[in-house]
């Protein structure tokens, strides 16, 4: 037992003790049988009180098997994080799905621990509640089958969906107001096939400590952008895949273009964050109100600043030009894997090349990176045979930084992400190349000294940010 790196407890286990009961009494779930519960506790605590308040706690005989501090201490941080908010701990417990203030528990547990998603969902034997932290999925529950209709259906109630319908994808809100906490919740249902499975967004009001200095950009990305949002009209266009950080980024860019003097109006699904001064829309596509019926209305309302949630269709991208051509700003995201592929990708929604070319301002790409433990990670030799095949470096790696795991990052290795981007301003030559639809222009890009997203990657990792594995994706790109 004593040789075990960590205790490996299955989620059915898990679940038997909140975050607060497991490191109060120092004690990991071990087994669970109807006439008994056993545990292992730290070799260093007194036993006899703590079996007393357990077995009046559960009802049930409790056997306490001792383990080394180091070993049990590993293992709470692994399946018990606490709480990364400043406030004081609820005593959060999740048992029956029945129970009144279940979602209540889910969704603020979820808060306290960061998680950005809830998936709950159904499988043929078993249901599972999963949390994403820091871009992961965690499994934090197993349900029994019974219990998820109930589930399911106070979810529905709660958004104002309908509970007969069961066959068709359902969107909602949930405004949660808990423990002096005040936030949205998304809700998207997706039928499967063994029942529906849910996936609820928390998306945080506080844009405290969204600032463009510490997203990510280097100095020459940061000033290529700044320029390109001052622009009096034009277009500016952050493209990733969902959940790289566009938003954030587009609330960074709002917060410095804020001010008395202009008149700033989004169109957005969802509102992640508020911010006051900024008139917000709310897209409703089934009452009609599109990006592009409200970009249409927006004309009307004397805007100076446009910013449409994302470009998803050729109305929209025909709008947005048009908007820009008459004097606005407009930023927005789109679905594309680089900087310059945007280009093409307007192309291909219709948008003669001319237009994009006398239109578009800057083109940024972006995706988000897992930071290393500041605190456990460690230095190594490099091997090169950790690089894709295909990626030849520009400069040589003797030795680089690797995961360890520790208290402090719940021995994940890693603490916190940061965005890398790639920021494309338009300048003479490139407006010519788009023109003439010259769409490969990858040593033009670098004789500019425009970083792509995986010279940005490789920096971070050349630097003993981040690890090997974290960047290694986007240098298949390189």
């Amino acid at each position: 037992m004593e040789t075990l790196d960590y205790i490996e407890v299955p989620t059915n286990l898990q679940q038997l003790l909140s975050s607060n009961q497991a490191w109060h009494y120092n004690i990991v779930p071990l087994s669970d049988s109807k006439d008994e519960i056993s545990f292992y506790i730290s070799n260093d605590l007194p036993s006899t009180d703590i079996v007393n308040e357990l077995e009046l706690f559960f009802g049930k005989k409790v056997r306490l098997i001792p383990a080394s501090g180091a070993l049990i201490n590993k293992t709470l941080s692994i399946y018990y994080r606490r709480s990364n908010k400043n406030r004081t701990e609820s005593n959060i417990k999740l048992t029956s799905a029945f129970s009144d203030d279940f979602l209540i528990n889910l969704i603020s547990e979820a808060n306290s621990i960061g998680s950005s998603d809830i998936h709950i969902e159904i499988y043929e034997e078993k249901c599972r509640i999963r949390m994403r932290i820091d871009g992961k999925l965690i499994e934090r529950l197993i349900l029994n089958p019974d219990e998820y209709p109930a589930l399911i259906n106070k979810i529905k109630i709660k958004a104002n969906l309908d509970i007969s319908e069961k066959r068709l994808p359902q969107d909602g809100r949930i405004f949660f107001q808990h423990d002096n906490y005040k936030f949205d919740i998304r809700i998207s249902i997706l039928p499967g096939l063994y029942g529906e499975k849910v996936v609820m967004r928390l998306l945080s009001k506080d844009t405290t400590n969204i600032d463009i200095d510490v997203l990510g950009f280097g100095e020459k990305q940061k000033n290529d952008y700044l320029e390109g949002i001052r622009q009096p009209h034009g277009i500016v266009l952050i493209s990733g895949p969902t959940g790289s950080g566009k938003t954030t980024t587009l609330y960074a860019t709002l917060k410095i273009l804020n001010k008395e003097e202009v008149n700033i109006v989004t169109i957005e699904d969802p509102i992640e964050y508020t911010l006051d001064g900024i008139n917000q829309v709310q897209l409703k596509e089934s009452i009609g109100l599109t990006f592009a019926a409200a970009l249409r209305t927006f004309l009307r309302q004397d805007p100076d600043i446009i910013m449409l949630g994302e470009i998803r269709d050729s109305e929209t991208a025909q709008m947005a030009v048009r908007a820009a051509l008459t004097g606005h700003l407009v930023l927005s995201t789109i679905h594309t894997n680089s900087a310059w592929h945007t280009i093409s990708r307007l192309i291909d929604m219709e948008v003669p090349s001319f237009l994009v070319a006398s239109t578009l301002n800057t083109s940024v790409a972006q995706r988000l990176v897992r930071m290393l433990c500041p605190k456990c990670k460690k230095e190594v030799q490099f091997d090169t045979r950790l690089y894709p095949p295909s990626f030849l470096p520009d400069q040589k790696i003797e030795k680089h930084n690797i995961p360890i795991g520790c208290d402090f990052c719940f021995y994940t290795g890693y603490k916190g992400r940061r965005a890398v981007y790639e920021v494309i301003p338009i300048d003479g030559e490139l407006y010519n190349n788009i023109k003439n639809v010259k769409l490969d222009m990858t040593d033009t890009l670098r004789e500019k000294g425009i970083k792509l997203i995986s010279d940005s990657a490789f920096e971070l990792f050349s630097n003993g940010t981040t690890s090997i594995e974290e960047i290694y994706p986007l240098l298949l790109s390189h």
